[in-house]
């Protein structure tokens, strides 16, 4: 954890009337896209196209497993047509966003499962061996999901390469933070290109900082979509989309594809919206409309942390003890390191570490931000700063349930304090149980990193929170734990 290194956000810059002068996304002309979007709707219609071959693939694949006197054509067909069916209905077609390899993985298989068990119920299928059958089964998931997973990477690899340009909707200065926080993410896949708002006149004269023009008219925006071939629109800050109702409704007849994004601090956990695919640079996002309130799960998370806990502290535990033991022979007495923490409703507890600096008193403890560089500290001490060996202790905090495997990074009450005060939003990641790893760590924000973004990706895991999104989390963490990083 560290403090707060910010970006300066982007520039105001007036577009003049009758030539909109956009950023140029990299790798993409000006005036390259055709009517009515269609330039735009390409590279989607092609995965769509292609996670489709990869499902019928995978039937194939699956079906090479049983005898050949039952391999039926139609049997084969059925249970193809059955599971793209099954596929589209659940939105796993759905090529607005990327999934990771992991996010859709309970989604096929379940539904190739519920589509083998159909076919082998209503088929000849039902003699065979419920071995051959459950072979047939995991060889279809592994394909299928193999190959989806290939497709998602090429596609997030061109998505790198050329990222979707979008235009910011919303207040200006909600606007700009938003824009500022994508340009830092360049991985995120879309990248702003200018900002549509009309409330310029509050802000005064441009600073001379360059950054994105402000549009302030439909005509302005629909001129910065055609010219630079915007793909997306942000939507941002309360009350945008009833404001600019003319300008979004003429920019989705082009083509665009409307998101809103949570923007505004104060609108996480008020409910009444629909939960979106994910998130984007840690901002919450859902396609405009309605939709259901967010899923609640508190009972299976607390069962995943007692069990790998649990099990973790029993195989972690040799490793603590050597640890343990080594740092008690060079640093003397005094090896556990406590620390009050604010948890889940702001309630403290004490963390527990294995100790790698002696802070000079109570106060230095409670008030000094890192000392994980700090040059007195030994070279075993460094190294378990930077494989995070240091952290294992915290396996009995998750156990007790002052914490969880995932969730926010818990902070001492003096940052907390002054956090809250600097960040609005970051009093709204204690509605959860604080974590040892989260959704910001696994995307690089440990060390010397912007408090702002973290915070945001913090609020963005508990709006979207799922089971399966906690064991993501872990496997990418279980990944990246030999990376030379502190937290």
């Amino acid at each position: 954890m560290t403090a707060d290194s910010s970006v300066a956000s982007p520039g105001q810059q007036r577009a003049p009337e009758g030539a909109v002068t956009v950023l140029a996304p990299r790798g993409f002309s000006a005036g390259r896209r055709g009517p009515a979007g269609q330039e735009a709707r390409r590279p989607r219609r092609a995965s769509r196209v292609s996670l489709g071959l990869v499902d019928g693939g995978g039937v194939l694949l699956g079906a090479l497993v049983l005898p050949v006197s039952h391999r039926y054509p139609l049997v084969i067909a059925l249970l193809a047509l059955g599971v793209v069916v099954l596929n589209r209905r659940a939105a796993l077609y759905d090529t607005l966003v990327v999934p990771g390899a992991l996010d859709e993985l309970p989604a096929v298989c379940g539904r190739i499962a519920v589509g083998w068990a159909a076919v082998v119920a209503l088929s000849p299928l039902r003699s065979l061996a419920p071995a051959v059958l459950v072979t047939a089964v995991v060889v279809h998931c592994a394909a299928a999901c193999a190959g989806r997973a290939a497709v998602h990477g090429v596609r997030r690899r061109a998505l790198r390469r050329r990222p979707s340009p979008a235009l910011v909707v919303g207040p200006v200065t909600t606007a700009r933070r938003v824009s500022a926080a994508l340009l830092r993410q360049p991985d995120c896949g879309v990248r702003p290109v200018g900002l549509v708002a009309d409330d310029v006149e509050f802000l005064g004269e441009s600073d001379g900082e360059p950054g994105l023009p402000v549009l302030t008219t439909g005509l302005e925006a629909r001129r910065a979509a055609i010219q630079n071939g915007v793909e997306e629109v942000l939507v941002v800050g309360a009350g945008t989309r009833e404001e600019k109702a003319a300008v979004l409704r003429a920019l989705a007849a082009y083509g665009c594809v409307l998101w809103e994004l949570d923007a505004d601090p104060a609108s996480y956990g008020l409910g009444g919206h629909r939960p979106g695919p994910g998130q984007l640079a840690g901002f919450s996002r859902r396609l405009l409309g309605p939709g259901r309130g967010p899923r609640r799960g508190s009972v299976g998370k607390r069962v995943l942390d007692l069990v790998l806990s649990g099990a973790l502290l029993v195989l972690a535990g040799p490793v603590l003890l050597v640890c343990a033991a080594v740092l008690r022979v060079m640093d003397g007495p005094g090896v556990v390191f406590r620390q009050e923490r604010i948890g889940k409703d702001g309630r403290p507890f004490t963390m527990l570490k294995l100790r790698t600096h002696r802070p000079a008193s109570d106060h230095e403890a409670a008030t000094r931000w890192s000392v994980a560089n700090e040059q007195d500290m030994s070279t075993f001490c460094h190294f378990l700063r930077r494989t995070s060996l240091d952290e294992l202790l915290q396996l009995w905090n998750v156990f007790r349930g002052d914490m969880s495997l995932v969730g926010p990074r818990p902070e001492r009450p003096f940052f907390v304090a002054k956090f809250s005060q600097a960040h609005p939003g970051y009093p709204a990641r204690h509605r959860m149980r604080t974590g040892i790893t989260g959704l910001a760590q696994i995307h690089g924000l440990r060390g010397d990193t912007s408090i702002e973004d973290r915070c945001r990706y913090d609020n963005a895991y508990i709006d979207n929170w799922s089971l399966w999104q906690d064991v993501c989390i872990l496997l990418r963490t279980a990944a990246q734990f030999v990376r030379p990083t502190g937290s």
